[in-house]
This record gives C-alpha cells, structure tokens and sequence, in this order.
C-alpha cells in the first residue's frame, strides 16, 4: 500500500525517480511495470502497478460502450494510458501529453493513494492541500452515509 507524499524533480527531459521506499515495492511485486493515465475527477495524473491497472482495465472492459459516459471514461482513461518499466535507476520518463493534462512543472508531487499513485505539480497540489482542509474544517460537505462511523 502507498501512503504519503514527496515532492520531487521533474528533468528536462520529463522524467522523475521513484522514491525508494515505493521502487523497491514497485519492482518486487510488478517487475517494476506501472501505467500512468490522467484523472478524470482532478488535474493530475494516476500511476498504477500493473496489477492494480489490470484490476481497472477489467472493470472497464465490463463497462457498455453503447452507454455515452462509460465509452467516455474508456476513451479517455485507456487512450491516455501509457505503460512504462521504471529504469535502472528508478526513473519513469512522463509522456509530454501526461505532463500537459496535469500542467506539470519542474516539481511535482508523488501521492500515494494506497493501490495507485497521484502526480501532481506541486502549486497545485499545495493549493488542492488548502482547499480541502477548508473544506473540512468549514464543514461544507454533505453528510456521507460510507463516512457516517468512520473515526480516527
């Protein structure tokens, strides 16, 4: 499971390593093979293992196409899908159209989100950062019933 965040550098080349607390994990489990697409809810961008995205793709596959919203999010979470082997040196090269969709700069942020990661630019994350505490803490949500008992 993925957990926390790390601010990293993106080169110019468009590439970042994989901190090495998760590379390790990557590489045990997956062979160091992940999928990076974009995010439909969020300007950022999703980073699976691959068989955390296998686990996706099926459930997207179960999805009609004849149904306008479901052919949407298989055109736009599998079309923007790339698959990338984390180099020797923990590297994962982002292709430019994943950089563009989430407006990356030259940081960003690695978010882990249990099964899967977020990318982030990291003003943008921080910005999200304040405003979901705002949220929270304004209380300017709607009651939701899987969040009724939940407690910490």
């Amino acid at each position: 499971m993925f957990r926390g965040a790390s601010t990293l550098s993106l080169d110019d080349k468009g590439r970042f390593a994989i901190p090495t607390k998760y590379r390790n994990q990557l590489l045990a489990d997956n062979g160091g093979e992940i999928i990076c697409t974009i995010n439909l809810s969020d300007p950022c961008l999703l980073l699976y293992p691959l068989s955390e995205w296998q686990v996706i793709e099926q459930r997207l596959a179960s999805l009609s196409n004849i149904k306008p919203r479901a052919k949407r999010m298989q055109r736009l979470l599998l079309g923007n899908a790339m698959d990338y082997q984390v180099d020797k040196n923990g590297r994962v090269l982002l292709a430019p159209h994943l950089r563009d969709y989430a407006q990356l700069g030259k940081k960003i942020v690695l978010v882990g989100q249990l099964n899967k990661f977020e990318i982030w630019d990291e003003a943008r994350w921080q910005q999200q950062m304040q405003d979901d505490i705002a949220i929270e803490l304004g209380q300017e949500f709607e009651q939701d019933e899987d969040l009724a008992d939940f407690s910490f």
